[in-house]
């Protein structure tokens, strides 16, 4: 169905689709392999979400940087997908804003849509930061929040909480100093009054106030959160390209996003040769057949005949940008982090099994060996092989066990271990770089006696489940890996698939016999 395994633990977006290629279902997680995994190993499903689970046929993801973005960005792909099973968010409207009034003393104030005068921040995700932000800028600046103006003033002015324009105890001038410091901390720009909130804090600490310097420190992260911008959905009202890559053994991995007015619409992934000019040459082929946008932020420099050739193609000017910093630079970055999650997550954990299990050449080839019986009967074995750190689905086997009687895992293993490598070597065969046995030293000695049977020199190793250690032939005691190791998160991948292939089996066998 899909691959988990490989699955990276960033937060970010997760794209069910069916068998048709057709999106089904997005989904927002704050860790992608952990929110995935859960369907896979929850047996209470409901009725909905069985049913989704059963058409699901490949599996397509976004990173982001943070949770928030994911969960806006959940919103903008149901918005432009309309997955058959998202219906609670098909019909879900923007995140709220917050709006700063157009008054003589301006007010903050929840605002579901942008109408009315004023201006508009956001939207916010979360309700609970967003009332939070609300609170805190009239808490922190005084802010009135009465709709119209009293003839005296109100409980809030008596508990410190509002200036009381109302009755002139602050005038315009003062008043709209907040405002500016309020248009601060709401368009991301607060480093100024950070500085002097810290400043603060620290004068406090210094004079053994510690409780008003704990709200200070908790108000300026409140105001640090707030500067958290999504990058996903920026209001614009044009569109735009952005396109990172990554130069890795002569070939180009390049990613490009489409904005479409601050709304992620696509992605596409390129890998090709390289070459001095290689950006360029991908700028004129993918734009002589695709819609110029208003902007393309790369993080390399256009030639003057390449912006020539863009405006020319648009018909109006193109803006280059090539971003150090700030919210663009963001967007490359978060482009640049799919590259790596997309391309090189399987080379990354190739290498790194190479190095802690000590091989010389990293195993391009690797095969794994399982069986699978049910109270000693249908014994089968499963061989899946993975080919530069994916599944190799044209290259799995299965074997109905012919030599073994009852339940016996390290002849069953010897069995279907010896079959494999005689055809192999029989056919002058490809031979694997390495050998995975689903089991622990036993298992490995008997795979490792049918090797020296054929005279083949191929690396071994075993995994036991039950303390996930890893055999190798030669060392005394077996090697543990911790839970976080790449090296051993793609064994257990490639064991896990190894065993749910011999159940598949297994349980195919078992249906022939109860028919027959």
């Amino acid at each position: 169905m899909f691959d988990v395994k490989s699955l990276p633990t960033e937060p970010g977006c997760y794209l069910f689709k069916d068998k048709n290629d057709k999106i089904i279902y997005v989904g927002k997680a704050k860790n992608l392999k952990k929110r995935v995994k859960s369907y896979v190993q929850k047996n209470d499903l409901d009725a909905k979400t069985q049913c989704l689970i059963e058409r699901v046929e490949s599996l397509e993801y976004i990173a982001t940087d943070n949770e928030v973005e994911a969960f806006i960005l959940e919103n903008i792909l149901v918005k432009e997908h309309q997955p058959k099973y998202n219906i609670d968010l098909k019909d879900a409207k923007s995140y709220a804003f917050i709006q700063l009034t157009d008054e003589e003393f301006p007010r903050v104030l929840l605002a579901r849509n942008k109408t009315g005068k004023g201006k508009f921040y956001g939207p916010f995700v979360s309700a609970q930061e967003r009332d939070y932000i609300l609170y805190f800028l009239r808490k922190t600046f005084a802010l009135r929040t009465c709709k119209k103006t009293l003839k005296k003033p109100c409980l809030r002015h008596h508990i410190d909480l509002c200036d009381a324009p109302c009755i002139g105890l602050i005038n315009k001038e003062d008043y709209n100093k907040k405002i500016e410091k309020v248009k601060l901390v709401l368009s991301g720009n607060a480093n100024k009054l950070i500085k002097q909130m810290q400043k603060e804090m620290k004068t406090h600490s210094g004079k053994s106030q510690f409780e008003q310097a704990l709200k200070i420190r908790d108000e300026i992260a409140a105001i640090e959160k707030l500067s958290e911008h999504q990058n996903m959905q920026r209001q614009k009202q044009y569109d735009e390209d952005i396109i990172n890559y990554k130069i890795r053994d002569g070939k180009v991995y390049l990613m490009l996003f489409n904005i479409y007015k601050g709304l992620l619409s696509n992605k596409n992934e390129f890998v090709f040769d390289y070459n001095d000019d290689f950006l360029e040459e991908f700028i004129i082929q993918y734009y002589s057949e695709n819609p110029v946008p208003k902007e393309i932020i790369t993080p390399g420099k256009m030639s003057g005949s390449i912006v020539f050739f863009l405006q020319t193609k648009k018909g109006k000017k193109v803006k280059i940008t090539n971003p150090q910093r700030g919210a663009k630079k963001q967007l490359l970055d978060l482009v640049e982090k799919n590259i790596e999650i997309t391309f090189f997550a399987d080379t990354d954990k190739v290498d790194a099994l190479k190095l802690k299990i000590k091989l010389n050449e990293a195993p391009v080839v690797i095969e794994c060996f399982d069986i699978s019986h049910l109270s000693g009967t249908s014994t089968v074995g499963s061989m899946v092989q993975f080919r530069k750190g994916k599944p190799d689905k044209n290259n799995y086997r299965r074997f109905r066990i012919r030599t073994v009687e009852g339940i016996d895992d390290f002849a069953s293993i010897a069995e279907v271990v010896g079959r494999r490598y005689t055809r192999l070597k029989n056919e002058d065969g490809e031979l694997p770089d390495l050998i995975i046995i689903d089991g622990g030293r036993g298992q490995l000695n008997f795979a490792l006696q049918e090797l020296e049977k054929l005279n083949l020199k191929i690396s071994i190793i075993s995994i036991a489940k039950r303390s996930e250690e890893i055999y190798v032939p030669g060392m005394i005691h077996p090697l543990k890996l911790a839970q976080t190791e790449k090296a051993l998160h793609f064994i257990q991948e490639i064991r896990d698939e190894a065993h749910r292939f011999a159940i598949k089996y297994n349980r195919l066998l078992r249906k022939k016999e109860l028919i027959s």
